[in-house]
């Protein structure tokens, strides 16, 4: 299967073209001052368009406002815009931050769309602001045609935040140019305890330079901080031009809200007047559903859910995990019985049944946290799933032993793990012939990442699972720059014909460091 990047076609161009010019004209900051538009009193959408949660037949549009707006999209197979659908939208308040997404429902399958939105004052619909151009393409309906889409996580990390000398998020342009059919952002898709310094000098002499804004100045604690923080990485141009262009599966993970957390933690952080960590989660997941076009954070009845299933085609199904919300506290993870685990009971059963009624030929497990790799919480307590002990499962093992059980004996195939989080690339295999515990079928889980943030040395590996760690790419110390650094993102292309599933470990700046080939159907690979 060839590497090379879909050539965008003439219609494609033009389209993005108008998504180009305006991010360009209004992505840094000078968000404020730009407009002749606001001067003339009339909405206008600085922050660019999204689209989210794609299938063969629907999708979500957003945008942000920057005042009271009625929310207007229109599609259409052309970017001509004739015989233009119209889809009428929410009204656009400050109790969303001015934000708002629109589901497009009987979208046809395997299908370029075109669409723009309109931002109309909501006392005088003949008062609109310019329009936002985007595209997408719907999952196909048939399995003879391929997919291909990219994955990575953790952005504006550890004070490495949008460098203008630097282009902003390169690898956010790098991943337009590659033209997926969508983007898994695998979490940490903002950091709202991470402070963005102006500066920062790097270890060889050089200043870092970083775009400030005030809710990047201190630790996120309010609900406009928390929305602060994810309007801050709409401030780059790369990831505008992106967004118009690639729908994106977003899921989040522990610095949406504050590093290592889980419900119930009481902090004794100096730098939190709130120390309640589910008062702060429950302003931050407001906010991510409200910066993020998230089908279970709009649908009625599913709010603030975050695990779904993403249905691509006959090829793919994206079962996007929350190990944040119902998992226990951080400990030591010895004890012998443990049902609430990284998932809680109520996810987990969710995730046996969605992965048991699955008719996709890969079934693709979206995870905010790695498996077998050892993430430390402290001295003596652990963050993800593995503890560093490496015999039959303890703790939140045990979780995920029963997972791997009910994968083998329900004789689902085609499963394979996709993570970011610690901050490197690279690749293990699970075999039980090399585990502690041993009922379960061999997988793959593949790791991708800084997007846009600090990179750090590889995590040690737990064998209870019995993992093999057969590619690794990552700095030998701690938060390194991305100007030391290249950041990471993966590409999963899966063949129409063959149904041959490629994963490739990408560099920026266009190298791939690692391959795989994996077969449809087949066990152990």
């Amino acid at each position: 299967m060839s590497q090379s990047p879909r050539i965008s076609s003439p219609d494609r161009r033009s389209v993005l073209r108008g998504a180009v010019a305006a991010s360009a004209a209004l992505a840094l900051p000078t968000l404020a001052t730009a407009p002749a538009l606001a001067l003339s009193g009339r909405p206008g959408a600085a922050w660019g368009v999204q689209t989210g949660d794609v299938t063969a037949s629907s999708g979500l549009v957003w945008v942000r406002s920057d005042r009271p707006a009625r929310m207007i999209v229109e599609t259409s197979a052309t970017d001509s815009f004739r015989r233009a659908h119209r889809w009428h939208g929410p009204l656009l308040g400050s109790d969303t931050d001015f934000t708002g997404t629109t589901p497009l429902r009987g979208l046809p399958a395997g299908e370029q769309v075109h669409y723009r939105v309109t931002l109309a004052d909501p006392d005088d619909p003949r008062r609109t602001g310019e329009p936002v151009y985007g595209t997408f393409r719907t999952a196909p309906a048939k399995r003879c045609e391929g997919v291909r889409f990219l994955w990575s996580g953790d952005i504006a990390g550890q004070g490495w935040g949008i460098n203008p000398d630097i282009g902003g998020y390169r690898a956010y342009e790098e991943m337009r140019r590659l033209d997926p059919d969508f983007f898994v952002c695998s979490g940490d898709t903002v950091y709202a305890d991470g402070v963005i310094q102006p500066s920062v000098t790097l270890p060889d002499g050089r200043i870092w330079r970083n775009i400030t804004t005030e809710e990047k100045s201190h630790v996120a604690q309010t609900l406009a901080d928390f929305r602060g923080n994810f309007r801050y990485n709409l401030l780059d141009e790369n990831v505008q031009r992106f967004n118009a262009q690639v729908p994106t599966v977003v899921q989040w993970d522990d610095h949406e809200v504050r590093n290592n957390w889980y419900p119930g933690q009481i902090l004794d952080d100096p730098r939190y007047t709130e120390k309640n960590v589910d008062v702060l989660a429950e302003r931050s997941v407001r906010a991510f559903g409200e910066y993020f076009p998230i089908s279970t954070l709009h649908a009625p009845g599913r709010e603030g859910r975050v695990h779904r299933v993403v249905r691509y085609g006959p090829l793919l199904d994206v079962f996007v995990l929350d190990m944040r919300s119902y998992r226990n506290a951080n400990s030591p993870g010895r004890q012998a019985d443990d049902t609430q685990g990284i998932l809680g009971a109520e996810q987990l059963a969710w995730l046996k049944h969605e992965l048991s009624r699955s008719r996709a030929v890969w079934k693709v497990i979206a995870s905010d946290m790695p498996l077998g790799l050892v993430v430390p919480d402290g001295a003596a307590n652990f963050e993800a799933v593995a503890q560093g002990d490496p015999g039959a499962p303890l703790g939140r093992e045990l979780q995920i032993a029963e997972l791997l059980r009910y994968i083998k004996h329900s004789r689902i195939t085609g499963t394979l793990w996709l993570t970011a989080d610690v901050h490197y690339t690279s690749a293990q295999h699970y075999a039980p012939e090399r585990a502690a515990f041993k009922d379960f079928a061999p997988f793959w889980e593949f790791v991708s990442g800084p997007l846009a943030a600090g990179g750090f040395p590889a995590n040690a590996l737990d064998s209870t699972f019995g993992p093999e760690r057969v590619f690794v790419r990552a700095p030998e110390r701690a938060n390194v720059s991305p100007m030391e650094s290249p950041q990471y993102f993966g590409e999963v292309d899966i063949d129409g014909g063959s149904g041959e599933l490629t994963v490739r470990l990408r560099a920026e700046g266009g190298t791939v460091l690692f391959s795989k080939a994996l077969q449809p159907g087949r066990v152990g690979q």
